[in-house]
């Protein structure tokens, strides 16, 4: 079988991290085409309630699924520093146990959540001409959160050996299935929300068969093996001090911007709400070259650090800002000039074109401090240290945000005001971020302790 792996220890830095991100950017555009297509097609063929409700479930949907994720990508660096460094059985036994945990959790967050949706939809004031909608969409949502979390789960160990093409094929795979599932469902069979929920269920039920497929017929030390599925206590409580912090990270994170959206459902208007879904949908396409970019550097630095490659790891932080912000430049002038087109993707009603095009041009002055979010967070985390990255992350994209909205809207309360909670939080966590790479001497720490 053809070695599907990539080594980021020897070769072209600049090459190899291109070679690596572009694969992960098309698949993490796919990734988002699921919610994504799901607003577009309830915004045409439902309404503008069910497009405010799809969206007002975002960032509560994003809290259980970054938790995971988050340690998926604290396996992810264990798995790159083994595979770095050679060690074969401990890159054997990392693969089974992050598998059983997968199971574990994927089946917990359900039987957790369920019952807890109207709670969580009246915790960020969602208004009861969407509750209905919304209440539908995460019941079933939930229901198969486990394929989300499998297909995760093996796509973050693909790609932490440098195999990012495959978790790309079954994504667009799923994704187009997605599509065609959703227009069979809301047109053919008129379920509505629900249908778009039930479709983007199976389409990851598809995506988690392929990936474990790909892992059971692999050749190398990380193959999958069904009868060796087992949980090794000491190498998940390694998985779990690394992956831990980033999933808290990333969870708060998004039940952060479950409290920006209880400030945007306070308005009480469907438009401003379908107004800022519209802009969230484009705002996740805009992260993802730089998303990319960032998990590249994590498994460069891991993989260069596990060769005692230090210099080699650092170039490569120096090469994905450069990369990173050369992207989002000519992001925001793409921006600049298709808002009013993007926005009428979702929502032709001239109310939710309006507020959709004011939320993305208040943003995109200060988009390009996500370089230095994604670069630094990646190449902290490619080094073990994940709690720092967890703190900056917090304080910047957390409590400066809330600490900000809670602030402005007792004296100024408006949709501008509100907005631009966002940015600040982008702001706050870019300078953050690029003053403790500098100046904290992470690298010292890492080589002064046990290797990962």
């Amino acid at each position: 079988m053809k070695r599907q792996s990539m080594d980021m220890t020897e070769g072209n830095i600049w090459k190899l991290l291109s070679l690596f991100a572009m694969p992960l950017l098309f698949g993490n555009l796919f990734q988002q085409l699921y919610n994504t297509v799901d607003s577009i097609i309830v915004g045409n063929f439902v309404g503008k309630n069910a497009l405010a409700a799809v969206g007002s479930t975002t960032a509560i949907c994003n809290t259980m699924v970054n938790f995971f994720n988050g340690i998926s990508i604290g396996a992810g660096v264990l798995i790159s520093n083994y595979y770095g460094a050679r060690d074969q059985d401990n890159l054997r036994r990392t693969i089974h146990t992050i598998a059983s945990l997968t199971v574990i959790l994927g089946v917990g967050v359900t039987l957790f959540s369920v019952p807890w949706v109207p709670f969580m939809l009246k915790m960020i004031s969602t208004p009861d001409d969407v509750i209905g909608h919304a209440s539908i969409y995460l019941r079933i949502y939930f229901v198969g959160v486990v394929f989300l979390f499998t297909y995760n789960m093996g796509s973050c160990v693909l790609r932490a050996v440098g195999d990012t093409k495959r978790p790309l094929y079954f994504l667009i795979t799923s994704s187009l299935l997605n599509i065609v599932l959703d227009l069979l469902f809301v047109e053919v069979f008129h379920w509505g929300i629900a249908g778009v929920a039930v479709a983007t269920v199976l389409s990851q039920a598809v995506s988690a068969m392929l990936v474990c497929a790909a892992l059971m017929r692999a050749e190398e030390a990380y193959k999958l093996r069904i009868k060796s599925i087992r949980m090794d206590m000491a190498l998940c409580r390694r998985i779990l001090l690394l992956g831990l912090p980033i999933g808290v990270q990333q969870s708060l994170t998004a039940f952060s911007n479950a409290f920006v959206q209880s400030y945007i459902n306070a308005f009480g208007s469907a438009a401003i709400m379908a107004g800022w879904s519209c802009h969230i949908k484009i705002d996740q396409f805009c992260i993802l070259p730089v998303m990319s970019i960032g998990q590249s550097v994590t498994t460069f630095v891991s993989q260069n650090l596990g060769a005692k490659k230090l210099e080699r790891a650092k170039a490569g932080v120096r090469t994905a800002i450069y990369m990173g912000t050369g992207l989002l430049i000519l992001i925001c002038v793409i921006l600049a000039c298709t808002s009013g087109q993007l926005v009428k993707l979702f929502n032709r009603d001239a109310e939710v074109v309006y507020y959709g095009v004011l939320f993305v041009w208040l943003t995109i002055p200060f988009r390009f401090f996500s370089a230095w979010n994604q670069t630094y967070a990646g190449a902290l985390r490619g080094s073990g240290n994940t709690k720092a990255s967890m703190l900056i992350m917090l304080f910047g994209l957390v409590i400066c945000r809330q600490v900000y909205l809670y602030g402005i809207t007792r004296f100024v309360n408006n949709v501008y005001t509100v907005g631009l909670g966002y940015p600040v939080g982008w702001i706050c966590c870019g300078l953050l971020s690029r003053w403790y790479y500098k100046h904290s001497g992470w690298e010292e720490t890492y080589i002064g302790q046990e290797k990962i």
